[in-house]
């Protein structure tokens, strides 16, 4: 095999690999909208279930107390906040779990990552570098 042929089998892979980032790209935008719309899917069902709860009767009288689920707009105010105290820095992920004080194991990461797509599409945080995200100016 000469050098020509080597480079030309190299470009080809590398072809291939460039495709088939595009793809992963691709599914993983998919996943993240996807991911977006079920969050706020969950605190519209979350919502419906606690005016039913506050006006549907107990056996005594009195109301239902169901137990409040985990609001997701608190955690985006968080990030909104960290960014509106650092509005020239851009955050990882990580960085901004330890600035807030979140747990940084991969699923609660990856729950980030999602709002932080979320955010950058809505235009209030932008996206300066892959893997970093700052506020939007």
């Amino acid at each position: 095999m000469n050098i020509t042929e080597f480079l030309t089998g190299l470009q080809a892979h590398h072809d291939k690999a460039v495709v088939h980032t595009d793809e992963l790209h691709g599914q993983i935008e998919d996943l993240t909208g996807a991911l977006a719309e079920t969050e706020v899917r969950l605190t519209e069902l979350a919502t419906v279930r606690k005016v039913i709860a506050e006006l549907a009767p107990t056996d005594d009288g009195g109301e239902l107390d169901p137990p409040d689920p985990p609001d997701p707009t608190t955690a985006y105010q968080a990030i909104m906040n960290a960014f509106n105290q650092h509005p020239d820095q851009a955050f990882r992920v990580r960085e901004l779990h330890e600035l807030l004080g979140i747990p940084t194991d991969d699923p609660a990461m990856n729950v980030t990552r999602s709002r932080l797509g979320r955010l950058t599409r809505q235009g209030f945080v932008a996206q300066p570098g892959r893997g970093r995200y700052q506020k939007r100016t």
